[in-house]
């Protein structure tokens, strides 16, 4: 059996580094063109060959989205692409348009090809015409069951490739058009405005003797609100059904997002593998899972259609328990203070903890804090300045530093 694959997030090359650290085996990610996440950072040209250097030096692979459904115009400039991106080094690409598949297998033939969830692959016939066509994986619909995805192993030899982790697209694997319908801006094109998230007021003439009862707040009904997912304790039932690659949604995420999540996935499915038959789901993940913005989890359709219960009908607002504060960027061993980048304001004598790629989390005090001219401050309030201050213990570069939120 081949070892899990976690595949994470990158949104732009911050958010790379962050991954690849924090343990992905492999990361996904877009060019400026072509992909599904238009306001995502997203890579330039030189961007994408730092990012696949650093990548590569830490053992990890890079797929690069290719998966618009494309014009004929997408066509005619495919070419130059996609052999550019084999020249830089990716691993693979992820595509969704059969015409672009067949662009690649033409162009670019020895690099790999997987299928995007874009796709919906629904089922072990459609997988088998994929692997046909040219696809070494499938990214499967987000609304297979478990029994259906071990089905699909059963007939097909294709990689496997699950999301586990992120927000859920009410539309079926994410084939939206409300974006585009209301707005003009193309969900297939990487353009959404996640309509669906927004607040609606439902009104009817038809039978108005038979009103539907749904709960209200201040700011209206949220009628297509999705869980978040989290299948964290369907690991091992995973795993034992066939699936090859485990993915964490979020290239538009922050960077302490993916840092997080990365960090808990690896950490389980490194005990999964240690131990598979003993292998059990610890609860100090899924409160780290807590400390990140999420809406409510829910295990999407792997136990079969959630119906009512895979929607927030009450509220989109997100929720965390802890908030990000800061980037670690060195530590200064002889002064024993911690240099980091400030991206959300903290003060002298607060409470705040650091986690780290290979570290567990510690609180510590703010003690000595300075700007970064040196000059002793009481707040560090401007985002991305590199402040410092005393700390009594040493810390990895790139460790999140946050603090637990009022009331949590």
């Amino acid at each position: 059996m081949k070892k899990l694959e976690l595949l994470s997030p990158a949104g732009d090359l911050e958010k790379l580094k962050m991954a690849v650290l924090y343990g992905a085996d492999a990361v996904y990610l877009s060019g400026k063109e072509f992909g599904l996440r238009a306001y995502a950072g997203n890579f330039s040209e030189e961007e994408m060959r730092e990012g696949i250097a650093f990548a590569h030096r830490h053992g990890a692979k890079v797929y690069v989205t290719v998966n618009i459904f494309a014009t004929n115009n997408d066509i005619a400039q495919l070419p130059s692409y996609l052999e550019k991106l084999a020249s830089l080094g990716v691993d693979a690409l992820i595509v969704a348009d059969p015409g672009v598949l067949a662009v690649a297998r033409e162009v670019v033939p020895s690099l790999p090809c997987h299928l995007s969830t874009q796709a919906n692959t629904t089922n072990w016939r459609s997988a088998l015409f994929w692997q046909e066509a040219g696809c070494s994986r499938i990214i499967l619909a987000r609304e297979l069951s478990l029994a259906e995805i071990a089905e699909i192993r059963r007939h097909t030899e294709l990689e496997l490739e699950v999301f586990v982790h992120g927000a859920m697209c009410w539309a079926y694997s994410g084939r939206c058009y409300l974006s585009q319908h209301l707005t003009g801006r193309n969900a297939n094109r990487g353009e959404c405005v996640q309509a669906c998230r927004w607040q609606y007021y439902l009104l009817s003439n038809r039978e108005p003797e038979q009103p539907m009862v749904i709960e209200e707040d201040e700011r209206g009904i949220y009628l297509l609100n999705a869980r978040d997912l989290c299948l964290l304790d369907y690991l091992g039932q995973l795993a034992a059904a066939g699936v090859n690659s485990f993915k964490i949604e979020g290239r538009m995420k922050s960077v302490y997002y993916v840092a997080t999540v990365t960090r808990v996935y690896r950490q389980a499915i490194d005990a999964y593998w240690a131990d598979p038959h003993n292998f059990t789901v610890k609860q100090e993940w899924h409160e780290e899972l807590h400390k990140i913005s999420h809406r409510p989890y829910a295990a999407g359709f792997l136990q079969g259609n959630p119906g009512l219960a895979g929607q927030v009908i009450d509220s989109s607002d997100q929720v965390s328990s802890h908030e990000f504060v800061a980037v670690v960027q060195s530590y200064q061993a002889a002064e024993k203070r911690v240099v980091v980048e400030m991206r959300n304001r903290f003060a002298e004598g607060e409470l705040l903890e650091v986690i780290g790629p290979h570290s567990p989390c510690r609180e510590f005090v703010v003690r000595n804090l300075k700007n970064s001219k040196g000059e002793k401050i009481r707040e560090a309030v401007r985002v991305q300045e590199h402040v410092s201050f005393s700390l009594p213990f040493e810390v990895e570069g790139y460790s999140i530093i946050r603090r637990k939120k009022k009331n949590c």
